[in-house]
C-alpha cells in the first residue's frame, strides 16, 4: 500500500465517527485505530473584578483533579492482575456460542486457560499465572487490548 493511500485512510478515520478501520490487500494488512478523545477542558472566564491571578489559575485545575482521583481506586485492584502478553483482540470463550473460560467467582489453577487473544489471525490462549478465584474481569469480550493491559484480577 502506498504512502498516499495510507495518509488518505488516516485522514478518513480522523475526520469521521469511525473509531477503527482495518484494510486487507494483496500487499498486506493495515489497521488504523483512532485514539480516544481526552476529557474536555473547562475554561473559567475571568471575572470583571480584580481577582488575584493565582485563584483564576487554580480554578480550572481543581475539576481536572477530581476525575483522576476517582479513577485511581479502580487502577489498583486487590489481588494478582493477569496482563495481556500481546496486542490483539480478547475473547472470553473459544467460539461465539461457547461458555466463557472463566466468570467472576471461578476458581482457577496456575496454567488454566482464562481467555484467548487473537493476533494476526492466530488464537493465543491466555493462561492464569497464579491459582485463586477470579474476582474481576476488566475487559469485554471482543475488546482490543494492548501489551501489558490488565485483563482480570485473581485473588
Amino acid at each position: 500500500m502506498d504512502l498516499r493511500k495510507l495518509k488518505t485512510l488516516i485522514d478518513l478515520v480522523s475526520e469521521s465517527n469511525v473509531s477503527e478501520l482495518e484494510i486487507t490487500e494483496a500487499e498486506g494488512k493495515v489497521r488504523i485505530v483512532k485514539a480516544q478523545p481526552l476529557a474536555p477542558v473547562v475554561a473559567v472566564p475571568a471575572a470583571p473584578s480584580a481577582a488575584p491571578a493565582s485563584i483564576v489559575a487554580t480554578a480550572p485545575a481543581a475539576p481536572a483533579a477530581a476525575p483522576a482521583a476517582a479513577a485511581e481506586p479502580a487502577a489498583a485492584p486487590a489481588g494478582h492482575v493477569v496482563k495481556s502478553p500481546m496486542v490483539g483482540t480478547f475473547y472470553r470463550a473459544s467460539s461465539p456460542g461457547a461458555a466463557p473460560f472463566v466468570e467472576v467467582g471461578s476458581v482457577v489453577k496456575e496454567g488454566d486457560t482464562v481467555g484467548i487473544i487473537e493476533a494476526m489471525k492466530i488464537l493465543n490462549e491466555i493462561e492464569a499465572d497464579c491459582s485463586g478465584t477470579v474476582v474481576e474481569i476488566l475487559v469485554e469480550n471482543g475488546q482490543a487490548v494492548e501489551f501489558g493491559q490488565p485483563l482480570m484480577v485473581i485473588a
